[in-house]
């Protein structure tokens, strides 16, 4: 989004002043709703970006130079006719409205993005599971799909059933610290030391990772860490499997 952030602010204020210039020799042949509703497309159109200030910043440009070019008295700020405020006032207040549920969609497409991202991981690594591959191939893939999907810094695995005082992620998402709950959403993971996130299968615990969250606060939502839980039972199913596989040699 930075990339486009500064042009599309830039754009929410100067687009709506271009568009009511263009809109002078037609004044008096439309209603001057029917050029509010012109104003509303510009909006809609930048609000389109999700840049919520510059949905803001498009709405008030629009309602500024309607009123300033289009509502008598011409060329001044001021409105004599109760319908333009009116007018002027829906104008503001769609084009908030507007670059709300705009922003929302966005969110809802990205959200849906995520879900379809984590879906894709966890059924690559079943697969891979499946395949009865290597391993330490497994391990490696997943430490790379759990540093992708809880956005940390790194992660790596440790095998056997030691238990340890360190922060924990639990089978349910949440993450624990010395017997208390992490608010992960508002607090974020811990950065002071290293997550825990057993490895396991059939109750048995194979191994665990580590996981480092220490260069920046990282905030994984409640399907984030039970994706990151699923991911790691894999690799316990995967472990198990191998563990039965010697049994019988």
């Amino acid at each position: 989004m930075e990339t486009y952030r500064n042009p599309v602010l830039a754009a929410s204020v100067v687009v709506p002043l271009v568009v009511c210039a263009l809109l002078i020799p037609f004044r008096d042949n439309f209603d001057n709703a029917n050029l509010a509703l012109l104003l509303v497309l510009v909006v809609v159109a930048i609000a389109a970006f999700g840049v919520r200030l510059a949905g803001v910043f498009a709405a008030v440009s629009s309602a500024v130079w309607f009123d300033f070019f289009l509502t008598m008295p011409y060329n001044r700020f001021e409105i004599q006719h109760r319908d333009d405020i009116e007018t002027t006032l829906l104008l503001v207040l769609i084009g908030v409205g507007v670059t709300e549920i705009a922003i929302w969609g966005r969110r809802q497409q990205a959200r849906a993005s995520r879900q379809r991202g984590y879906l894709d991981g966890v059924i690559t690594t079943s697969q891979a599971v499946a395949a009865g591959g290597s391993t330490d191939e497994l391990i490696d893939q997943v430490r790379a799909q759990l540093t992708a999907v809880l956005r940390i810094d790194g992660v790596k695995f440790v095998a056997g059933d030691k238990q340890t005082t360190a922060p924990r992620l639990n089978p349910d998402g949440t993450v624990t610290r010395a017997g208390q709950v992490v608010k992960v959403e508002r607090d974020g993971l811990p950065t002071n030391t290293e997550i825990e996130l057993p490895v396991q299968h059939a109750g048995a615990v194979r191994g665990r990772f580590l996981l480092t969250a220490a260069a920046r606060i990282a905030r994984p939502d409640l399907e984030q860490r039970k994706v990151a839980v699923a991911l790691a039972d894999q690799v316990g199913a995967a472990l198990s499997s191998q563990e039965a596989a010697h049994a019988h040699l």
